[in-house]
């Protein structure tokens, strides 16, 4: 996860362009294979080794049935490996497509975001749609229009052309020591709503804050995105850009987007 000061970069061989991948599958059953792979690749980047199909089902919203059929041409196609009541594994092609797929998406959001002006909480889902149909001529153009980003609007790395990504040690909010003023490095693209009470309360990507409570360690009173009991809800300070700091009050869902450096 990202974090400039204890950042490494990591080789994955590379990239791999969509027809070489996928040859003569056929492109309905490519995009299954991007959609799976590339989450299997966000439970790599949380910290898992494989995944359970059940897991993995969840993960792409469907039933454990549906998830063990597409596993098995997965498997069938050479882009993962897998045994009965095992976890799912890459095989190094199928890491590599999914690679690909995670710079494609990242660098769709980061052009959508910074250059046609779609606010963050709306990039992802766009994104989902535009990265099965951009070319890699395209894309690789994208990424020379924007000056080779490495993150998304996110904070997310992106894979850059070579296929190495930019990693650094992260830790969710909610483990960090209160009181301790840190730096936000990354936050979940996984809850639009949650994104715009961030935004709300003035916090992104970079944004000084620090842990001033947790939930239920006193009473508290208003909190943006939430109307429930004040003990659930997370206080968190943020210090603007000329030192003034403010408190405000988040619920626990939104908290629990924020990652900060380590």
């Amino acid at each position: 996860m990202s974090g400039e000061n204890s950042a490494t970069y990591v080789e994955l061989r590379g990239v791999m362009t969509r027809a070489s991948a996928f040859g003569a599958i056929g492109a309905k059953n490519s995009q299954v294979a991007e959609d799976y792979l590339k989450e299997m690749w966000g439970n790599e980047e949380a910290g898992g080794d494989g995944i359970s199909v059940n897991d993995l089902a969840a993960r792409m919203g469907v039933a454990a049935s549906t998830a063990s059929e597409n596993v098995a041409r997965l498997t069938s196609w050479g882009f993962v490996t897998h045994e009965p009541y095992k976890k799912v594994h890459f095989t190094a092609q199928g890491r590599q497509i999914a690679l690909g797929m995670v710079r494609r998406h990242r660098l769709l959001e980061t052009y959508l975001h910074d250059r046609l002006g779609f606010e963050w909480d709306e990039v992802h889902e766009e994104a989902e749609i535009l990265e099965h149909a951009v070319s890699d001529r395209l894309l690789e153009h994208i990424d020379e229009a924007l000056g080779w980003p490495a993150r998304d609007p996110h904070g997310d790395p992106i894979p850059d052309a070579d296929g190495r990504i930019r990693t650094g040690a992260t830790v969710p909010l909610s483990e960090q020591r209160q009181g301790e003023w840190v730096t936000v490095a990354r936050l979940s693209d996984e809850d639009p709503q949650g994104l715009r009470n961030l935004d709300e309360a003035g916090i992104g990507l970079d944004s000084q804050i620090r842990l001033a409570r947790l939930p239920n360690d006193e009473d508290g009173a208003g909190c943006a995105g939430n109307t429930g009991p004040a003990g659930e809800q997370v206080a968190v300070d943020v210090q603007d850009g000329v030192g003034t700091v403010n408190q405000v009050l988040l619920d626990e869902t939104t908290a629990n987007l924020i990652r900060v450096r380590a």
